[in-house]
């Protein structure tokens, strides 16, 4: 997407890179170089009791290559990097998949659908019915404990003009709906019969997109902030990126780049909120705003809208006639994803990333046992403690809280739904460390949690937690907080720098880590968003943070995107996603149509077996 090559944070907050540069050097890792390049791994730092201990990196290529073939938690073989590109996906040879759902397929059997002709695009109302653009974050809710049948809630992240429409720019408001619509979230119910998935008829199937009714809740939900002039009601959720699960089992889907919907038609100056936020006249060339005022910045009459966006929005998978509720307390920026775990006293936790270049990680904590507020009907997202990371060059760091009651929050805020609707500037007066793009977060078995940042070509000064300046291919760090999840100290350390993985003959080439996932077991799925080296298309990897082995589970297909990622019950059966496949350009890929058949691709879920019938990623 276009936002990749922006940034909106003008703090001058210290940046990660030269946290870890200097954490590198307090630590004498590099005196051990030789060992860690070779696996890329900095796991291996036996003297921080906080993160499990497993073997020290493999030194050699041949060394590396046996301890993948001693990991305890994957055997199977590898796709061959040599094998990994072109227009249809690659699997390794003890796996099988199948499609799922692509874009157009009907939420209703016998409903509208679209199998890909360009000349046949769908229109706004048969959008409605139909499973939408952009499959990204998703989660499998089994129905009565099934491993075969269940309500898999997905993300539409987004889908270019050009792939929704076939043209550049929307010429009228039907054109603008039909845009709209295939955006936002899809509730599908899908079953396994007679050894495939299948979407079912449903009464829980339904389809939440721009033009749906929301409802906020928690502390900015009431506030001046969320109304206009034009009184218009609060609709819609757009750029549904990753996402979340309860332990109540529902599920939290994250609105990201919201900023590029909006744009002006006449004469508009931003505010500094609004430059924070990215906001601009041309927005990323949707054209919404021509024929829906909602989206229009110039128009006085619905000033506040963009306010409505940027949140994490709760939607019960279970109950099609409640409205989606965006929790505000868990403050307002381009939401990743928020991987939630119950820490000390039963307290929820859910930690985010802010998906732009020198942007924040973020943990929100509630304020107390999460069984006790729904006893009392209060929404453990609605009360609780916001903090953003702030990392320190001896492998600590300190979780500093969005409060208003801070006095340096209290000199530049109005009150705490002011602090809570602008993070992003609260957390730069605070002194949040800079990261090389946040994006996914997932906690481990062990209580590590991991987040990947896919890359910063823009950065020229490193810090501790990002070493490298440019850094065109990302890493992944890792940390651990005091008191289960609720202190507000953590000790971290490097995980992987992807660069590590780019020698000549090293099969676990790969760049730009987005999606990511650690099983119950403690293997660590990574999922890849740009461009990756020895021509590899975007891929789907397992590995061991015991022994650095990672291996290449699936490749996608040619300008697409591997993301989103849920399993079955009991992890025999894996989904992920192939998003904008050929970018839409059917002369690149069909996929999941045959080759040559001229369709347009489509997004689509694969759907990862073993062929012995183990668990995928062993």
């Amino acid at each position: 997407m276009i936002h990749d090559n922006k940034t909106s944070n003008r703090s001058g907050n210290r940046p990660f890179e030269d946290i870890l540069q200097a954490r590198l050097s307090r630590r004498s890792v590099l005196a051990r170089g030789a060992a860690l390049s070779a696996t890329g791994f900095l796991a291996a730092l036996t003297g921080n009791k906080f993160f499990s201990q497993g073997a020290d990196a493999a030194s050699t290529p041949e060394a590396s290559n046996l301890l993948a073939k001693n990991s305890s938690l994957i055997d199977f073989p590898i796709v061959p990097a040599a094998q990994g590109s072109g227009p249809i996906p690659n699997i390794s040879s003890a796996y099988q998949y199948e499609v799922l759902i692509p874009w157009g397929t009907p939420l209703q059997p016998g409903g509208p659908s679209y199998d890909g002709n360009p000349s046949a695009r769908p229109t706004s109302a048969q959008q409605t019915q139909q499973v939408g653009i952009g499959h990204d974050g998703m989660h499998f809710f089994p129905l009565e404990g099934s491993n075969s049948h269940g309500i898999l809630a997905i993300n539409h992240e987004y889908g270019t003009n050009e792939h929704i429409l076939g043209k550049k720019t929307a010429d009228s408001l039907e054109e603008v709906r039909r845009s709209q619509h295939a955006h936002g979230v899809g509730i599908v119910e899908i079953k396994k019969t007679n050894g495939k998935w299948q979407n079912v008829a449903s009464n829980k199937a339904r389809r939440i997109h721009v033009n749906t009714p929301v409802t906020f809740s928690g502390p900015v939900a009431n506030d001046e902030l969320l109304k206009t002039r034009a009184g218009n009601p609060t609709l819609g959720t757009v750029n549904n990126c990753a996402n979340g699960y309860t332990p109540w089992e529902t599920y939290l889907t994250c609105e990201e780049n919201f900023n590029g919907y909006f744009g002006a038609t006449s004469a508009w100056t931003p505010t500094a909120a609004q430059k924070r936020y990215g906001f601009s006249a041309a927005g990323f060339g949707y054209g919404w705003e021509k024929f829906d005022p909602r989206f229009d910045l110039s128009d006085s009459s619905y000033a506040n809208e963009e306010n409505r966006f940027g949140w994490v929005v709760e939607i019960d998978p279970m109950n099609p006639t409640q409205k989606p509720v965006k929790r505000t307390a868990l403050g307002r920026f381009k939401h990743e994803c928020a991987a939630v775990t119950v820490g000390q006293g039963g307290r929820v936790v859910a930690y985010m990333g802010d998906d732009e270049r020198f942007e924040y990680i973020y943990k929100f904590v509630s304020d107390s046992n999460w069984r006790s507020l729904q006893a009392r009907n209060i929404s453990p997202l609605d009360r609780g403690k916001l903090y953003v990371a702030k990392f320190n060059d001896d492998g600590t760091g300190n979780w500093l809280e969005l409060t208003i009651n801070n006095p340096v929050l209290k000199a530049k805020f109005k009150n705490q739904a002011e602090v809570l609707t602008y993070a992003r500037l609260a957390a730069d007066t605070l002194g949040a460390t800079p990261m090389d793009r946040p994006e996914w977060t997932t906690v481990a078995p062990t209580g590590e949690v991991y987040c990947t940042l896919t890359n910063n070509s823009r950065r020229t000064a490193p810090n501790a937690p990002n070493p490298l300046t440019p850094n065109p291919d990302g890493h992944i760090i890792r940390w651990k907080d005091s008191d289960n999840h609720v202190g507000l100290t953590f000790q971290w350390d490097i995980f992987i720098l992807a660069k590590d993985t780019h020698g000549a003959t090293d099969e676990r080439t790969f760049s730009s880590p987005d999606g990511l996932w650690a099983d119950p077991d403690g293997r660590l799925f990574i999922e890849t968003d740009g461009e990756q080296q020895k021509g590899l298309n975007d891929q789907v990897l397992v590995a061991d943070p015991k022994t650095g082995d990672i291996r290449r589970l699936f490749t996608g297909v040619t300008g697409c995107e591997m993301t989103g990622i849920t399993a079955t019950p009991d992890r025999k059966t894996l989904f992920v996603n192939i998003q904008h496949p050929g970018e839409g350009d059917p002369t690149k890929t069909n996929f999941p149509a045959p080759q040559g058949s001229g369709k347009i691709p489509r997004d689509c879920t694969i759907v990862i077996t073993r062929k012995d019938g183990g668990i995928v990623g062993s």
